[in-house]
């Protein structure tokens, strides 16, 4: 066949155009095909069934704070300072996490303004080690509050988390109260703090930071809760109702204050900071 290669690589066509492997998603829900380029300018919102897919840090703090953010120092922290392993070194999870996203953890904090009010976002990316919050999700999460206090403005979280990072045990679980605490601080200042409850917030995240908020908004169809589904139904040996920890379900029984779509989250925190502080703005 080296004949034939040699006169084909002569004759004067056009090499067979690539083609991007990235050029079309598949939503999760719906199980539709779709242009990634229309997905990426709908904010991850599916055209089809109106899916909220996930997104990340950078991402979604481009979509809520102004330009012209400052984007704060992740906090150093020791690590692996149980020299944990299961099938894997903790250190090589992390190395693997890492190589994969721009941030050295799953939370991420920025300064600034959403359509001209003062805010700090915190935001939790569940595409690090599932958003598990460990003590560098803790030092970030207090940092964040800190920033808040400084500049005496509202402290607006972004959810999204599987819940405490296990190799890192009762360290991990320290940081519900450690953020606990700063709630309480911003609370006492009078500075507002939102929490937006994103797809899926569980475990210990759900047991401190995500429902201490004064006001809890949740995107469309998020899952929200503390333990799964089955567990819950093994341990009351109980048939519960379909989608009772989604976010619809939980905003009819009085648990999460309002669901709003993502391409009205922006408008609304800006209200909600208008309300919140009314009397400091005048």
């Amino acid at each position: 066949m080296n004949w034939l290669t040699r006169v084909r690589n002569s004759l004067p066509f056009q090499s067979k155009r690539e083609t991007n492997d990235n050029l079309w998603v598949k939503c999760p829900n719906c199980q539709e095909m779709l242009f990634a380029k229309e997905y990426e300018e709908n904010q991850q919102v599916c055209m089809r069934c109106d899916h909220h897919g996930r997104i990340g840090a950078d991402e979604r703090l481009n979509q809520l704070l102004d330009m012209g953010y400052d984007l704060l120092e992740q906090p150093e922290v020791k690590e692996d300072p149980l020299k944990f392993k299961d099938s894997k070194k903790y250190t090589d999870r992390l190395k693997q996490a890492r190589a994969k996203n721009p941030h050295r953890d799953a939370f991420s904090v920025g300064s600034g303004q959403i359509e001209g009010r003062d805010a700090v976002v915190g935001v939790q990316d569940f595409g690090f080690m599932g958003g598990s919050m460990g003590m560098a999700v803790g030092t970030a999460f207090c940092a964040g509050a800190e920033r808040a206090l400084t500049r005496n403005c509202a402290y607006v979280v972004v959810t999204a988390a599987g819940g405490a990072r296990m190799q890192e045990g009762i360290l991990s679980l320290m940081q519900m109260p450690k953020a606990t605490v700063m709630t309480r601080r911003l609370h006492e200042a009078g500075l507002p703090y939102i929490v937006v409850l994103t797809d899926p917030t569980t475990g210990g995240v759900t047991a401190s930071y995500a429902m201490l908020g004064d006001i809890h908004i949740a995107e469309p169809g998020a899952l929200i809760g503390f333990a799964g589904q089955r567990v819950i139904q093994d341990t009351i040996r109980e048939q519960l109702p379909e989608g009772f920890q989604r976010a619809e379900y939980l905003r009819k029984h009085g648990m999460v204050d309002m669901v709003v779509h993502r391409h009205e989250l922006r408008d609304t925190l800006a209200n909600l900071l208008d309300f919140l502080q009314g009397e400091k703005a005048a």
